[in-house]
């Protein structure tokens, strides 16, 4: 299953060196505004009355803690054993766009009995995001979206053309919200949670995107963390170049990895054919105009053929992948038939956009169609089976005509004494293993990488070894030695296999 693993890793190190990294941003290390101390009156959630649900106020530009604010939607469930109680702990799923509320709700499948024992498990939806005050946008204009994949510059100028109607309405829509949804205004936001929660320190685990709203808190509020788990990270260092060339790699080696499995394991439906020949000739079919994804009687884009490289690699479900193939060349419909990936129009009055947070986060932008093909030019040589990786192409051109980030991406800074723990596995199509690394370089000594030689976004639950080290460090602040590695096919499961058939594991918002 690493056929080309040798050309990847060297790959990853050839470009961890070229990739510039920049100066700390001053808006990322400025003096913290002055935190909330708003209680939360508690309730039963009316969607899941097992957990308590609230709201927290905050202002909506921290630059200005008295004036116009919002609620944050907040839940929790209490630790099932008051009196082994540690804290709180505050979690959030990633995204952009993932539900902390949400999470909350489907704690108990999701974290071991211990951790619930141990904790009040506490999650929100980010500023901009579901309950909180969601960045939104006209329908009728949102449902004018151009393809995301630019082919010439017909396109480009069609892109350019549709995002300057596109954020005014959204910003209008939005209100004044729209342009304080970077990840920086989150982690204030959250100490702002901390507060009310009476905890004198923080205590939080986030995924993917979430870890960047942790990466944020441990550069603003250095002395106020008490524990910091951070799994399937971010790199906040990285231009668009490097963004897109490492996520072309991920995604590719991904694909890799599930070719490697189903030319090993009969289990596989594709198992004893040409699996890359079969792909090839799907990515073919789609740029024609000719691939029908058989359960809706829609045509597929190349780009939805790609997504599915990536979502099937993010649990990992390979079975699931195989069976999607077999049935878009002709076969039959797989076991559990997941919904058509990709963006298309909404219904209703309005449409979220979630990806306005990734824009005030990352500089995404290119000037000119000729930059924009060389990303894609790049990304081809770095993946000749996948092209490119979805995630970021099908966000790219939203981000034209943004404006500036406002949490532009910087070199991490951490002055705390706290020990900060990363975690990443080796073979992470969403967040690759090489943006934990550079994670863990740029916050210095006291952060510490965790490595899973596996598959997947999130390593929390997949193996009783990583799985124990999160919970030994978020309970007891055991912190592993440098470089610790945990191997695939520990023997005891500390949590339930899940029944139900899915894609991403943490609600990424492109997952259509």
């Amino acid at each position: 299953m690493r056929r080309r693993l040798p050309l990847f890793a060297t790959a990853f190190v050839a470009l961890a060196a070229l990739i510039p990294v920049p100066a700390a941003n001053a808006a990322t290390t400025a003096k913290p505004a002055t935190t909330t101390t708003n209680a939360i009156t508690w309730a039963p959630c009316e969607e899941e009355p097992s957990a308590e649900c609230g709201k927290l106020t905050v202002p909506i530009d921290w630059a200005r803690p008295s004036g116009p604010s919002i609620d944050l939607a907040v839940a929790r469930r209490k630790a099932t054993d008051p009196a082994a109680r540690v804290g709180s702990l505050v979690i959030n799923p990633g995204g952009p766009g993932g539900s902390g509320v949400e999470a909350v709700y489907g704690a108990p499948g999701s974290y071991t009995e211990e951790l619930q024992q141990r904790f009040d498990i506490v999650g929100f939806d980010p500023r901009g995001v579901g309950r909180s005050h969601p960045v939104i946008c006209s329908a009728s204009v949102y449902n004018q979206m151009p393809p995301t994949v630019m082919r010439s510059q017909a396109d480009f100028d069609a892109w350019n053309a549709f995002t300057k109607k596109l954020h005014p309405d959204c910003r209008a829509r939005t209100g004044p919200l729209y342009d304080h949804v970077d990840s920086v205004s989150v982690a204030r936001d959250m100490d702002a949670l901390r507060a009310a929660l009476g905890e004198e320190k923080l205590t939080y685990y986030g995924i993917s995107y979430g870890t960047l709203i942790g990466q944020m808190y441990a550069e603003l509020f250095p002395g106020r963390i008490r524990a910091l788990a951070l799994d399937s990270n971010m790199d906040h260092s990285l231009g668009v170049k490097g963004f897109f060339a490492t996520e072309a790699l991920a995604v590719e080696d991904g694909f890799d990895q599930f070719v490697g499995w189903c030319e090993q394991d009969t289990s596989c439906v594709l198992n004893g054919r040409d699996i890359r020949a079969i792909w090839k000739s799907l990515l073919d079919k789609a740029r024609r105009g000719e691939l029908v994804y058989p359960s809706t009687g829609q045509r597929m884009t190349e780009l939805q053929v790609i997504y599915n490289a990536a979502l099937g690699n993010e649990g990992p479900d390979w079975r699931t992948l195989s069976e999607v193939i077999n049935w878009l060349n002709g076969g039959p419909a797989p076991e559990w038939v997941p919904p058509l990936p990709g963006r298309g129009p909404v219904e209703g009055d309005v449409a979220e956009l979630p990806t306005r947070i990734l824009c005030q986060d990352y500089n995404l932008k290119v000037n000119s169609y000729a930059e924009y093909a060389d990303l894609m030019r790049t990304a081809g040589l770095l993946a000749p089976d996948t092209k490119y990786h979805p995630y970021p192409t099908d966000d790219l051109p939203i981000c034209l005509n943004s404006g500036a980030p406002v949490n532009p991406p910087h070199s991490l800074r951490y002055t705390g004494q706290a020990p900060l723990l990363l975690g990443n596995s080796i073979h992470d199509p969403a967040t690759p293993w090489i943006w934990a690394a550079n994670a863990t370089r740029q916050l210095g000594p006291k952060a510490v990488l965790l490595t899973y030689e596996g598959w997947g976004h999130r390593i929390y639950g997949k193996d009783k070894c990583q799985t124990d080290i999160i919970d030994q460090y978020l309970i007891g602040l055991k912190v592993p030695p440098q470089g610790t590695r945990c191997a695939v096919g520990t023997p005891e499961e500390t949590l339930k296999k899940q029944t139900k058939r899915a894609w991403p594991s943490d609600s990424l918002p492109w997952a259509g």
